[in-house]
């Protein structure tokens, strides 16, 4: 059902984010507590603003009230995906190269199941993360999730 509701729900802001040159990062449609949430995540060249998100908001909500895919009440929220942003795509692993990364795993890799480091490679099926002196190499198939990090 969540997969249905994202492929739906991405194919009507489909055209709004080409012609706006908006990128989406990642669409979650999930319950928390006794309430369900559509969560939009966008992003673009020099940054999503919060009017950008409000009026792909207006959009979507127009819409999704048109069309009415979700059988269930909602809140929708549109937003960035924020500073620790998430790694998806093969383009966002792209992207991320030379970037402060963490990494978890389905299972350890090398007795680790957390990695955070310098995300040193990708190739499509693994990448390479700097952690102090070592690399690590971690499949992309045993990859649990994956994120921008923030240094402090």
């Amino acid at each position: 059902m969540s997969s249905h509701i994202k492929t739906t729900v991405e194919n009507m802001i489909q055209p709004y984010l080409e012609e706006h040159v908006i990128e989406l990062v990642d669409i979650e449609y999930l319950k928390e507590g006794s309430n369900w949430f559509l969560r939009v995540y966008v992003d673009k060249e020099g940054g999503i603003d919060i009017d950008d998100c409000g009026r792909l908001s207006e959009y979507l909500s127009a819409k999704l009230d048109e069309k009415d895919p979700i059988p269930n009440a909602y809140f929708l929220e549109v937003s960035s995906p924020g500073a620790e942003r998430p790694l998806k795509k093969p383009e966002d692993f792209n992207k991320a190269v030379d970037k402060h990364v963490f990494v978890t795993t389905y299972e350890p890799i090398d007795g680790l199941k957390e990695f955070e480091g310098k995300l040193q490679s990708y190739d499509g099926s693994q990448l390479v993360i700097q952690i102090g002196k070592k690399q690590h190499t971690i499949p992309t198939d045993k990859m649990a999730s994956a994120r921008l990090a923030i240094v402090f």
